[in-house]
């Protein structure tokens, strides 16, 4: 099996972007109880691969099929006769077993949260996208679970901090998720998803991503506002949400391609930057 094949099948940059915010939630866990155990870090980064990879590799095997429909997807192992479904199966479930088994050795919370988020993205996300635009809500919930799965690594009580950064990145999800799918509508039509809040390119699909990226706006805000986090946190936070919300209210304004794809990139830089801000005013506070 080639190593190009392999990284589709798991998704290799949205795999990325999960372990980084996983462990960048685990560092602040670790500050609450006053050192880090870069060990156990290690295991998160490797347990919480393979668990999203498992996740993203079961969701390649139920949506086999409808992958050869779309342009996007059809080179993926499976779809394209590269790789088998048993042989996809096989190393999704060691991944699934193996990363829950070095999560669950931080403690049983990542363990069970883990198991929890392969669950519900294969098994409820996946077959919903066919059904309706809920599909997105009910994904947030696993997208957003890997900083509160960093977090709990770290510190196992779920406490005001965890919940703030699981409600940054559900927040998040929204504008993110609907900016690809507005520029991807048409390929995700031949495979008959319906992932836009109206289920095609209009005004009230544009309105809905709009006030959920207003809504941001104060999420971002809650390290500050609660006290975990200073004013450069909260600067910072302001800042990038603002930019994120005029380029959604561009996408409102114009509602073409190229504002959702402008939108879609935007969101790849909001995220990291806000939770490496939350780490880092939160080192400063703390010490």
């Amino acid at each position: 099996m080639k190593w190009s094949d392999f990284s589709k099948l798991i998704k290799l940059r949205l795999t990325f972007l999960v372990v980084f915010s996983a462990s960048i939630s685990f560092l602040i866990g670790s500050k609450v109880n006053g050192h880090i155990d870069w060990m156990n870090w290690v295991k998160l980064i490797i347990g919480g691969f393979l668990v999203t990879a498992a996740a993203n590799c079961f969701n390649e095997i139920i949506e086999k099929d409808l992958d050869r429909l779309m342009k996007r997807t059809c080179d993926r192992p499976i779809p394209a006769g590269r790789m088998t479904t048993g042989q996809a199966l096989v190393m999704g479930l060691f991944m699934a077993i193996f990363g829950t088994y070095l999560l669950g050795q931080l403690n049983l919370t990542a363990g069970y949260l883990s198991v929890f988020s392969i669950l519900l993205y294969a098994f409820a996300y996946t077959p919903l996208k066919r059904k309706s635009p809920i599909a997105v809500f009910v994904g947030a919930i696993p997208g957003a679970l890997p900083p509160l799965i960093g977090y709990v690594a770290a510190h196992e009580k779920i406490d005001a901090i965890a919940l703030i950064l699981f409600g940054i990145q559900f927040v998040w999800q929204f504008p993110h998720f609907w900016a690809i799918a507005w520029v991807l509508d048409d390929d995700y039509k031949l495979a008959g998803f319906r992932l836009l809040p109206s289920g095609k390119r209009d005004l009230v699909s544009a309105i809905i991503t709009f006030i959920f990226t207003l809504t941001l706006v104060p999420v971002s805000l809650l390290p500050t506002f609660y006290g975990y986090g200073g004013y450069y946190v909260g600067v910072v936070s302001l800042l990038c949400s603002l930019v994120f919300l005029y380029l959604a209210f561009v996408l409102l304004r114009t509602r073409q391609i190229e504002s959702a794809k402008k939108l879609m990139y935007g969101s790849f830089f909001y995220l990291p930057v806000v939770q490496l801000m939350f780490l880092f005013d939160f080192i400063g506070k703390v010490k």
